[in-house]
C-alpha cells in the first residue's frame, strides 16, 4: 500500500524513544522528514532524524522551536503528539503535583497544536493525538496522568469538529501495555517484575504478548497517511484486545 508520506514533515514530540522513537524510525522508512521535539536526541539516530531540542512545557521554546522547523523545512505536514510520562500524581499527591502532570502530559499537546494549526492548515495535514487506556478504564494512584490522557480523548475530537473544514484529520492511537524501556522501568518498581508481567501478558487476548513499539507505529503512521484520508475523530485501540475483550478469555473459558 501507498502511503504517500515521502517528503511530508512530521513533527513527532517524545521521539527519542519508546513509542516516539519507533513512529520516528517508521515515517523515515515511509520517505518522510520527521523531527523529533525532546530534551535529548535518540541514542542511535539514525542520520536523516531531524532533532530540536525542547522543553514541551516551555511555551515560548515550542513556539521557537515550530518556526525554526518552518525555516528550515518549509512547511509542516504532521503532528504527533506523543510525549508524556505516567508519574503517578494520584489524589494524595496534592493539587500542584495534579497541575504539573497536566503541564507534563497534557498542556502541550495544546501547545504544539497552537504552534503548527497555520503550517497544517496551509498543507491540509494530519495530526496522531498518542493517548492511553487509562483514559478509558482508570488505573488508580494517577489522577493526572488519566485526566490528561482522557483529555487528549476528548480534543482529538473537538479538533477534528473544528478543523474537519480545513481537510485537517485528527486521530488518536489508543496504546495499552506496550514494551518500552518506561514500561520496563515501572515493572522494576516492583518486589518481582517478572511475575508482575507474567500476570499483564495472560490478560491480553490476543497472543498473551505486550504490545510492541512498531505496531502502536504502525498505526499511527498509517493515520498520518493517504491512506486514512477519511478517517478522522476517531480512538483507535491497538493493545491485543486488552481493554474490550471479555474477562473469561482471561481463564481460556473459550
Amino acid at each position: 500500500m501507498e502511503l504517500g508520506l515521502s517528503g511530508r514533515v512530521v513533527i513527532v514530540t517524545g521521539g527519542s524513544a519508546g513509542i516516539g522513537e519507533a513512529i520516528t524510525r517508521v515515517l523515515i522508512g515511509e520517505g518522510a522528514v520527521p523531527v523529533v521535539f525532546d530534551r535529548a536526541p535518540p541514542e542511535d539516530a539514525p542520520g536523516s532524524i531531524d532533532f530540536c531540542a525542547v522543553d514541551l512545557t516551555d511555551v515560548d521554546a515550542c513556539g521557537e522551536a515550530v518556526r525554526r522547523v518552518v525555516a528550515r523545512h518549509g512547511r509542516i505536514d504532521g503532528l504527533v503528539n506523543n510525549a508524556g510520562v505516567n508519574d503517578g500524581a494520584g489524589l494524595d499527591a496534592g493539587v500542584g503535583a495534579f497541575r504539573a502532570s497536566l503541564e507534563r502530559n497534557l498542556v502541550h499537546y495544546y501547545t504544539m497544536m497552537h504552534f503548527c494549526l497555520p503550517h497544517l492548515r496551509a498543507s491540509r495535514g494530519a495530526v496522531v493525538n498518542i493517548a492511553s487506556k487509562v483514559a478509558l478504564t482508570g488505573q488508580g494512584r494517577t489522577s493526572g496522568y488519566a485526566a490528561a490522557k482522557g483529555g487528549q480523548l476528548a480534543l482529538t475530537r473537538e479538533w477534528a469538529a473544528e478543523l474537519a473544514g480545513d481537510g485537517i484529520r485528527v486521530n488518536a492511537v489508543v496504546p495499552a501495555e506496550v514494551d518500552t524501556p518506561m514500561y520496563r522501568a515501572w515493572l522494576a518498581g516492583f518486589p518481582d517484575p517478572a511475575a508482575r508481567r507474567d500476570a499483564i501478558v495472560r490478560r491480553i487476548p490476543l497472543g498473551a504478548r505486550m504490545t510492541r513499539p512498531e505496531e502502536i507505529a504502525a498505526s499511527a503512521v498509517f493515520l498520518l497517511s493517504d491512506a486514512a484520508s477519511h478517517s478522522t475523530g476517531q480512538w483507535h485501540v491497538v493493545d491485543g484486545g486488552y481493554v474490550h475483550l471479555d474477562r473469561a478469555l482471561e481463564q481460556g473459558r473459550f
